[in-house]
């Protein structure tokens, strides 16, 4: 397996995108990593916009950022919850600065965004916060995914496989 030894951290919240939490966690499973999900609350569960359920394992504040290799941020409306996290936006500043693998699809932009990491990066996202992701300073392409370093970035649920192929590839490395 391609991860064994490798600790990943998702965040989750209410009305999560149910694909885009769960297929990079199970995919990430598969290759032997361990993904760990924090929340607003532990051992509380959370329900996607479809009703999928996701129990997280810690709380944003229970989580030391040095003891993971990544980061995932799922999209849905989920995101512009957890960017009012002040716990969500050091984990991600410290991935950032550590050159960490930070992956971000759909919505989960806006945490990025308030995590003030995008200037000059190349992202893409949903089309719907486009804007939102150029006035924070970045490249936005439509496109599946687009890798810039440490940053992986994808559009919606079609994009999961290339984003995950992408993913895995730069965790990989790390």
């Amino acid at each position: 397996m391609r991860l064994t030894g490798k600790k990943v951290v998702s965040f989750v919240h209410e009305d999560f995108e149910d694909l885009e939490l769960w297929y990079p966690i199970h995919r990430l499973r598969e290759e032997g990593a361990i993904v760990d999900l924090a929340g607003e609350e532990a051992n509380f569960t959370y329900k996607g916009k479809y009703g999928v359920p996701a129990t997280s394992d810690y709380t944003f504040s229970e989580i030391n950022p040095d003891e993971y290799d990544a980061v995932l941020v799922p999209g849905g409306w989920a995101p512009d919850k957890l960017r009012r996290f002040q716990e969500v936006i050091d984990i991600v500043i410290h991935m950032e600065e550590n050159k960490k693998p930070i992956g971000q699809i759909c919505h989960a932009g806006w945490v990025l965004i308030s995590a003030k990491i995008l200037e000059g990066k190349n992202v893409t996202s949903t089309p719907g916060i486009k804007d939102d992701m150029e006035n924070a300073g970045s490249i936005w392409h439509d496109e599946a995914v687009v890798v810039d370093g440490h940053l992986v970035s994808s559009r919606r649920p079609p994009d999961l496989p290339d984003y995950m192929r992408e993913f895995i590839a730069v965790l990989e490395q790390k």
